[in-house]
């Protein structure tokens, strides 16, 4: 019988730290600071879920932008932050 090859799993982290960060190839949009976006998950209450979708259809935005307004408030980019 022949061997298959083995596979790297679904979950299986790269060796290299510098392969989990992706580098911006292309030129910022719309104000971002990066070309590309990566996904957060984080895990609230079905209460909180409801405020912070309440709270964002009352300023007319999405809750995608009120958070990611909220985080680059919160954490501001300083000097040495990137490579």
């Amino acid at each position: 019988m022949s061997e298959h090859p083995t596979r790297r799993g679904f979950a299986a982290r790269p060796a290299d730290p510098e392969h989990w960060i992706k580098a911006a190839d292309a030129p910022p949009r719309d104000g971002e600071a990066s070309g590309f976006t990566a996904r957060l998950t984080i895990d609230v209450t079905p209460d909180l879920r409801g405020r912070i979708k309440i709270a964002a259809f009352r300023r007319g935005i999405t809750v995608a932008d009120m958070l990611r307004g909220l985080l680059a408030r919160e954490f501001p980019q300083t000097e040495g932050d990137h490579p």
